[in-house]
């Protein structure tokens, strides 16, 4: 399916029937009007396939929505096990209200958007759904990028952020797609009031 053109477009467009009055005596469609393809997808010097703009896009645009099928969280766990790999190696975005949307299914060209820890998009979850917008303004040719920022339970080991590394190049690179830890403090204990030393 073209991603310009929407199912309900191409429905509305054919329910619509023609225009009669064309100089066959035939009927026609009525002329849709199409935008200029804002990205494409090709290889990326940062890892496997990547999204680039094809036109200057302006900060805040709203670029693609990532789409797939919406799954539980441990339907997401069983599949990344039945394919024999970690839970990292897939088009998993997670959602609010603790389900997943499978890119890998029913996807578009939004799962090919690599991470960067200096990002020129970020993903917005509005309504359920997973939009990708321009965070600065993003020139013609660069890749589009977003941070993961991925979360995870286990302790950040070498081999765990080696599983997760980062290849974006930016100045700030932290070297893996993972969130930072949250570190808990420990509470001072109070010291005793009147105590004598």
């Amino acid at each position: 399916m073209n991603p310009s053109v929407s199912p309900s477009t191409s429905k509305h467009a054919a329910s619509r029937g023609a225009h009669a009055g064309t100089p066959s005596g035939k009927t026609a469609k009525p002329a849709r009007q199409q935008k200029a393809a804002v990205y494409e997808v090709r290889k990326s010097p940062v890892h496997g396939n990547g999204v680039f703009a094809l036109r200057a896009i302006p900060a805040g645009e709203r670029i693609i929505e990532y789409r797939g099928e919406r799954i539980t969280w441990d339907e997401a766990t069983r599949r990344a096990a039945e394919r024999g790999g970690p839970v990292n190696h897939t088009f998993y975005f997670s959602l609010a209200d603790g389900n997943v949307i499978d890119g890998g299914r029913r996807g578009n060209d939004a799962r090919w958007i690599n991470h960067a820890c200096e990002p020129n998009c970020e993903a917005y979850e509005e309504d359920g759904r997973v939009y990708i917008h321009a965070l600065r303004d993003i020139d013609a040719g660069e890749e589009l990028n977003y941070n993961y920022a991925l979360i995870y339970d286990e302790r950040h080991t070498p081999a765990l952020k080696r599983l997760f590394a980062c290849r974006c190049g930016t100045p700030a690179c932290t070297g893996t797609m993972l969130a930072p830890k949250k570190r808990t403090r420990k509470k001072p204990t109070p010291k005793s009031a009147g105590a004598s030393t």
